[in-house]
């Protein structure tokens, strides 16, 4: 076997990590929150179940919809399998179709998703999903410069949007790892992670609805696209949570040998970083006082501050640290 096809192969295996590996994620969440309310709760693999049910059941779409509806969890889906091409998720060292996209790329398609999304939901015409897709909006109206401006402070850190030049700067720069600059940026993207994910706790005011955002706006969806829109949004929170991890926190215990050994020993390790980020992130949900609906549009103010701040540090003591 050559190099060429040990990367094609090392492709899949990333591409097959993201796709396989972000359901039972999801389904760790949900087992860790219900056992902190002392539940039983579901199994892990549950996500695994409802996404096989749904797979077989028939379609029904609203009756005022156009196309758009039916499209959309399709392009959101390639959307998020794009970025799994594209970023370290098992390797230090760029795949075949790395050239694709750079972190704003990456960062572009999410909010590629993330418009399609509320398009559609616009488009089913209901009241719920309309509702859905305006507080989407709101907040992707801050979100998204957040994430952008969070690429802008790496990119000038490194010289490069590369997402791996990032990772092999962060894992043999010790006074570029411990910069404010990159601790800001650590902060502001755990923040946005939070909130784009869904796990920053929010009042629902007696009743579910009122605290909806992003099942909002797929109410109206059911069997197999219910499926992607689904799948998809357990690979948006694998996505991000990898990429925060593997570039920004912990960029070592990444295999560089290019074999399919080498990856794997990626996956277990990227798993074990996921299951710490997991802990953290369901003890801030289950302990934190949760906040009404409008104040988190402050929180994503905060966060684009801290990344707005993350650049003009870089400004204040970047020579001293580059000297």
């Amino acid at each position: 076997m050559n190099n060429e096809q040990t990367l094609q192969i090392i492709n899949i295996i990333q591409v097959g990590t993201v796709m396989f590996l972000s359901p039972l994620i999801a389904g760790i969440i949900n087992r860790l929150k219900a056992m902190i309310e002392s539940k039983h709760g579901p199994s892990i693999f549950q996500p695994y179940y409802d996404l096989s049910k749904l797979l077989k059941k028939e379609v029904v779409v609203p009756e005022r919809s156009s196309s758009i509806f039916i499209i959309a969890p399709f392009i959101s889906f390639t959307a998020y399998l794009v970025i799994s091409l594209v970023v370290p998720i098992v390797t230090p060292y760029p795949l075949p179709y790395g050239i694709l996209l750079d972190l704003l790329g990456g960062a572009l398609m999410f909010g590629l998703a993330g418009i399609v999304s509320i398009i559609a939901a616009i488009d089913a015409r209901t009241n719920y999903s309309a509702m859905g897709a305006s507080r989407s909006a709101s907040f992707t109206a801050l979100a998204e410069p957040t994430l952008i401006m969070i690429f802008i402070a790496v990119a000038m850190i490194t010289g490069t949007d590369n997402p791996y030049v990032t990772n092999n700067l962060l894992s043999g720069s010790a006074s570029w790892y411990l910069s404010s600059t990159h601790v800001l940026v650590m902060v502001a993207f755990f923040m946005l992670i939070l909130v784009e994910t869904g796990r920053l706790p929010v009042e629902s005011s007696g009743l579910v609805e009122f605290g909806m955002i992003d099942d909002a706006k797929i109410i109206e969806y059911s069997g197999k696209l219910l499926a992607l829109s689904r799948w998809g949004g357990y690979m948006k929170q694998f996505l991000l949570m990898s990429i925060f991890l593997n570039v920004f926190v912990i960029p070592w215990w990444m295999s560089g040998d290019v074999s399919v050994t080498g990856a794997l020993y990626s996956v277990g390790t990227l798993f074990l970083k996921l299951l710490v980020l997991v802990g953290v992130v369901v003890i801030i949900e289950e302990t934190f006082a949760k906040l009404r609906l409008f104040k988190i549009l402050d929180f994503l103010a905060i966060a684009f501050s801290l990344a707005l701040l993350s650049v003009l540090s870089l400004f204040l003591v970047g020579k001293g640290i580059t000297n």
